[in-house]
């Protein structure tokens, strides 16, 4: 609380004065036969003037109060901000559900990666595709951080039909929905960690196509080339551990990522795959602005209303009990 007009408290001064002449002032005195009756009455007297002076006082310090305008404020922000228009685009294949990035799959690893990195991207709209044998936007162009994030816990291998991995499909959902944005900035982060062998469109087309619309593709290449272990299910066995060669090509993402003017990275770990989201994060930062006011509502009404109560209880307390004798 603030108070608008300071220099009326000033007239507390004058009120500390009077108190301290009333205390020191002297009654007069009246001669009396007999004074016995007063003095079985004069500590209740006493009391009562006490009383009187100090709801005088009090009054006169609530209405000097009032006076100052008291009042009271609420901070409005309000938020500018130059956002980036983000699609991320996920492979949820098969293949991301082997877990040499232990003790996790890729795909945790990777659903874990992609929220730290939203957490960081104020003012930014960031949607979601996901892709296998196909695609399917999982979430359109948001700024609800809140939703986005519990889209993407429940994104599991399996959303779509996990057998074979359409990278071209995939991006050009990405492109679909970015390209009516009006964000001066608009990028999609391509992360898969196999080869294209599906789909009705050709990764390097829709790199093209992306380019077109004036699109970054950040590619990250996720897993690892060499042998891998990983649990399948034997019809004899049940689920055993099975070591397979594993092929990864980067040249197709470093394509794709040349044609649109961004760039592509490998992840072999968890910790490669947070320092890569980080790197992306400083290549494309936000305009961030916040401008802070205050409003003020005016309160002395908390002042005048006490103040008009303590003055009716005093001039009732005068005219009755505290009643003086004429």
């Amino acid at each position: 609380m603030r108070f608008a007009s300071p220099l009326y408290l000033l007239l507390l001064l004058p009120i500390a004065l009077l108190l301290w002449l009333e205390l020191k002032k002297r009654t007069g005195a009246v001669i009396f036969s007999d004074t016995s009756f007063f003095a079985a009455y004069k500590k209740r007297s006493d009391i009562l003037k006490y009383l009187l002076l100090a709801l005088n006082i009090l009054a006169l310090v609530f209405m000097t109060l009032a006076l100052a305008r008291p009042q009271r404020g609420r901070v409005h922000e309000e938020v500018e901000a130059r956002g980036v228009d983000i699609m991320l685009c996920l492979d949820v294949s098969e293949t991301m559900k082997y877990q040499d990035f232990s003790p996790k799959n890729r795909l945790y690893v990777a659903k874990e990666r992609a929220k730290e990195f939203i957490a960081k991207r104020a003012g930014d709209r960031i949607g979601l595709v996901a892709f296998a044998n196909g695609s399917m936007t999982q979430c359109p162009l948001t700024v609800n951080r809140t939703i986005l994030g519990s889209i993407i816990d429940r994104l599991q291998v399996g959303t779509i039909d996990p057998t074979r991995t359409a990278i071209g499909m995939g991006l050009a959902s990405a492109v679909s929905r970015l390209k009516d944005s009006k964000s001066k900035d608009k990028l999609i982060i391509l992360l898969t960690d196999g080869l294209n062998n599906a789909g009705d469109i050709d990764p390097l087309t829709a790199a093209r196509l992306a380019q077109s619309f004036g699109l970054k593709v950040y590619c990250i290449g996720i897993g690892t080339n060499g042998p891998v272990t990983i649990m399948v299910n034997d019809p004899f066995w049940g689920q055993r551990p099975q070591t397979v060669n594993m092929e990864f090509d980067m040249k197709p993402l470093d394509e794709i990522a040349r044609i649109t003017g961004g760039q592509s990275f490998l992840a072999t770990d968890d910790e490669a795959l947070k320092i890569i989201y980080d790197e992306i994060n400083q290549l494309e930062p936000t305009t961030y602005k916040m401008n802070r006011h205050t409003v003020y509502s005016e309160k002395a009404y908390l002042f005048l209303f006490p103040a008009l109560f303590l003055m009716l209880l005093g001039t009732a307390l005068s005219l009755t009990v505290a009643r003086r004798l004429p």
